[in-house]
């Protein structure tokens, strides 16, 4: 078994599993198999002051309760989860076909004496479980589990997916922080899904498919619908001494019983993104809009209690430095945005959250990381309005193999 840190990074940082990894692996028959993944940690101290500025519906961002200032203290995996990835390639019958299967487990402890697994206190997740076959000349399918399509490009350029950004004071017992999540962009989540993507035509690529559809919060966010979600993307990168990348993507559901007299509707939500690199430094831009998407999980909020679509909105923007010492520098803004109709308790939502970090790499496979962010949660407007803020830094490191 030999340590393949592209496969690794390839699965752990959520790209497709199905890419070229480097030369080598395990022969198996007609199979070559490689196995790769991380292992992290991060102490986390969270200070959350004002009042409880969140509901039902509004939002997984929580930051106290009350009026009274909380420090929470917490060992704890950051966004990225612990993973460990088996992937297997092999050429068929003039097709390239390959498997992905993984699995995460948490590096919390929430409960005295409980080491396993409960519908409240995860320790572990099967993010990974999907077949692919195609070839370069026309493309490539994918059938099973993987990170959805839409608003995928937004996690993987975010700066916290080496780190641990929000929710470390709420998530901890959880297998993952929320890093940007719900402060910039939403979450891309991961679904079951049959999805095709283009060959790379000169940096040039392409990805439609059909998803496993979501019941909007009415139902707690339970899988149903008569019909998958439509998502896709497409993306351009160039190489160079000005190096970068620009993508769109998308995605449109119809919603059913929306509201308790079974109204259906469709939600749809639209993003675009940049990343520009040159000698050193790294700028990265993005924009989304939807209507009936929510805030943080996909639909979470998107709906009224009469069923109308709630507008979302949000972005973030972040540089970054290397330094000579190839220490990785980095400052990042972002909020996401729902606002409410003229029926509702609330005029708007709005998570907002700054971050500075540090990530310098010790070894080619071992990662110091320091962090901090500040995220305010602010409600406008109506019975529930108030603001909540919390401070957090982490301190910690993250092992790729």
């Amino acid at each position: 078994m030999n340590n393949q840190i592209k496969l690794a990074v390839a699965a752990a940082l959520l790209a497709a599993a199905s890419s070229a990894s480097a030369a080598g692996g395990i022969v198996a028959g007609d199979w070559t198999l490689d196995i790769g993944g991380i292992v992290n940690a991060y102490y986390t101290s969270t200070r959350a002051t004002g009042t409880q500025a969140t509901t039902a519906g509004f939002g997984p961002n929580a930051l106290s309760g009350g009026n009274t200032a909380r420090t929470t203290s917490n060992i704890t995996t950051g966004l990225l989860p612990n993973y460990l990835t088996v992937s297997g390639t092999t050429r068929q019958n003039d097709l390239d076909v390959g498997f992905t299967l993984s699995i995460q487990p948490g590096a919390s402890t929430t409960h005295a004496g409980q080491q396993g697994s409960s519908n409240t206190n995860r320790f572990q997740e099967n993010r990974q479980a999907f077949l692919t076959f195609g070839d370069k000349s026309w493309g490539s399918f994918k059938l099973g589990k993987d990170l959805g399509i839409y608003a995928s490009d937004a996690i993987l350029n975010d700066m916290t997916l080496l780190g641990v950004g929000s929710g470390a004071g709420a998530l901890a017992g959880n297998t993952t922080t929320l890093g940007r999540i719900g402060n910039g962009f939403m979450y891309a989540d991961w679904k079951s899904q049959v999805a095709y993507s283009t060959p790379n035509f000169n940096g040039f690529n392409a990805t439609v498919g059909l998803t496993q559809a979501w019941n909007s919060n009415l139902d707690s966010g339970s899988r149903g619908g008569s019909e998958p979600a439509f998502e896709g993307k497409a993306s351009y990168a160039w190489t160079g001494d000005v190096a970068g990348k620009v993508w769109v993507s998308g995605i449109t559901q119809k919603m059913q019983n929306v509201n308790a007299t079974g109204v259906n509707t469709r939600a749809e939500s639209a993003d675009i993104g940049a990343n520009v690199n040159v000698a050193g430094f790294g700028v990265t831009g993005y924009y989304y809009t939807g209507s009936g998407i929510g805030q943080t999980l996909q639909f979470n909020g998107g709906f009224d209690s009469l069923g109308n679509k709630r507008d979302s909105q949000g972005g973030y923007v972040q540089a970054t430095y290397v330094l000579p010492t190839t220490t990785k520098l980095g400052i990042s803004w972002g909020e996401s945005n729902l606002d409410g109709n003229a029926g509702d308790a609330f005029t708007k939502t709005k998570d907002e959250m700054w971050t500075v970090g540090a990530y310098h790499p010790l070894t080619k496979h071992l990662n110091l990381v320091a962090e901090y962010s500040d995220q305010k949660h602010t409600v406008t407007g109506g019975e529930y309005a108030g603001e909540g803020k919390s401070q957090t830094v982490s301190l910690g490191a993250i092992l790729f193999f």
